[in-house]
């Protein structure tokens, strides 16, 4: 939604990836309720001084006011809804949290609403967070069945387990995934 001749609109969003540009910007991917995913600047989010910065941490659900540039769209304001802290206390739970972010940001295009990835995603932090020992493999194995079923590279039924699972996603964005080197260290650890 536009505001005026401002060209404000707001998201619900949750950050999947950032990346440091410049002295103090950064480029955040969110992945928003609205639009899809999204590849938004933070101007001076690394300064000492922002008070945005804790806003816009991988893996926090956020409601932002963007601003529509002519290359790129900036985010101006930003207040986290919910940060998701049972994430971030154990290793193996950011592993597989990094996972679900990576394989959203790595099989959708940009600026395509999926709302219903979207409530997938959400459900799968939420799984994460009431998870118990070996069942953190089994989230991260149905939720990247499930987003494959739901995006249609996978007719809806269609099982595939470990390795193939793994390869079969990797045929398709044509990359390795680097989030499974680590769940791989951690299983075998």
């Amino acid at each position: 939604m536009y505001r005026g001749s401002h060209k404000l609109y707001s998201i619900d969003a949750i950050v999947l990836s950032r990346k440091n540009h410049g002295e103090a910007d950064r480029i955040v991917t969110v992945f928003s309720k609205e639009f899809g995913k999204l590849r938004l600047i933070a101007k001076g989010i690394r300064r000492i001084t922002s008070k945005r910065a804790p806003h816009l941490e991988i893996f926090t659900r956020l409601t932002c006011l963007v601003h529509k540039g002519k290359t790129m769209d900036s985010i101006i304001e930003v207040t986290s809804l919910e940060s998701y802290p049972f994430i971030r206390n154990e290793l193996e739970r950011v592993s597989i949290a990094y996972l679900l972010c990576e394989l959203v940001d790595t099989l959708l295009g940009e600026k395509q609403e999926h709302k219903d990835v979207y409530a997938l995603l959400m459900k799968g932090f939420e799984d994460i967070g009431n998870a118990l020992g070996n069942s953190l493999y089994t989230i991260s194995r149905e939720f990247a069945q499930q987003l494959l079923w739901t995006l249609g590279f996978l007719p809806k039924g269609q099982v595939l387990e470990g390795k193939k699972l793994l390869d079969f996603i990797e045929d398709i964005t044509e990359r390795r995934l680097k989030s499974a080197k680590l769940i791989r260290r951690l299983v075998t650890s």
